[in-house]
């Protein structure tokens, strides 16, 4: 596979089934084995129900991307800015929330297409910067994301289940050249 075979589309409402599909799978795929089953089950059935993805999907300050090759999803991205952000409401920035690839498809370059496609909304929505939360014991998006450019700035608390864990807060500008 090469880069090029993949395909990058918006996310539309009738959608919603194969967001709930490749959001549980990518998660559990990328979290199972440092999580408690329990922990993980209740995050799942909580982040990926019908109706939390359907006030997701029409919010008008976030935007969901599949990641496809031959047709078939392997990853998705999803940004948010304005009041929609999880953390930082500042109207300069865009939140990366999620970019997730199936495990499969780990090192194709998927990963790195949504991340472009991120920076090209960012730049069409004028902002100044682009941010995320990346989980502290994942040393593969930390690494990417540090290879892109990002820069940590802060931390916060996830909560998965009972247990707290702490995100690394990372940004870097966007540059208009």
């Amino acid at each position: 596979m090469k880069a090029h075979d993949i395909k990058i589309r918006e996310v539309k409402s009738d959608d919603i089934h194969l967001v709930q599909e490749i959001g549980k799978k990518t998660f559990k795929e990328t979290f199972e084995a440092s999580n408690s089953t329990e922990n993980m089950q209740e995050y799942l059935d909580n982040s990926f129900s019908i109706s939390k993805l359907e006030t997701e999907l029409s919010d008008h300050n976030s935007a969901f991307y599949f990641a496809l090759t031959d047709e078939k999803v392997v990853g998705y991205l999803k940004v948010n800015w304005g009041e929609s952000q999880t953390e930082n409401s500042d109207k300069n920035a865009l939140e990366i929330e999620r970019i997730y690839v199936l495990k499969e498809f780990h090192g194709k370059k998927v990963g790195q297409i949504l991340y472009e496609k991120a920076i090209e909304i960012s730049e069409q929505k004028g902002v100044e910067f682009i941010w995320l939360g990346v989980w502290e014991e994942n040393p593969r998006a930390i690494h990417f994301y540090k290879k892109n450019g990002f820069t940590e700035f802060d931390k916060h608390v996830f909560q998965l289940g009972d247990d707290k864990q702490t995100d690394i807060m990372m940004k870097r500008p966007i540059n208009y050249d």
